[in-house]
């Protein structure tokens, strides 16, 4: 069983930076791939990076890239979500996952993700 638990969000202006993190608890989390997830009111939930178990490869969807930063630090048992540069349209909740394979590679679909945080709330003002 895994738990994971976000922090960071909250209300900042547009161009402003957030950065998130991700606590997760258990003894397997060095071993597993970890994603950030977003969902906006109406709108399906969307990916928006990934991290291998190691932190040598890192993805990012479109939307995000050269803005958004995510890393992890194993020894913490925690991943983050440098966000940066933020715009209105990245308003949403943010979640983060854990791969349900050991060892495997990232992926963006949400299907390949098996625990997943309460998520927080991160708001960009216009």
């Amino acid at each position: 069983q895994v738990q994971l638990v976000e922090s960071g969000g909250g209300l900042v202006q547009a161009g402003g930076s957030l950065r998130l993190s991700c606590a997760a608890s258990g003894r397997t989390f060095s071993s597993r791939a970890m994603g950030w997830f977003r969902q906006a009111p109406g709108k399906e939930r969307e990916f928006v990076a990934a991290i291998s178990w190691n932190g040598d490869i890192t993805y990012y969807a479109d939307s995000v890239k050269g803005r958004f930063t995510i890393s992890r630090d194993n020894a913490k048992n925690t991943v983050y979500l440098q966000m940066n540069s933020l715009k209105p349209e990245d308003t949403a909740v943010y979640y983060c996952a854990t791969d349900r394979f050991y060892y495997g590679a990232i992926s963006y679909s949400n299907q390949r993700y098996d625990y997943w945080g309460q998520g927080t709330q991160v708001t960009v003002s216009s």
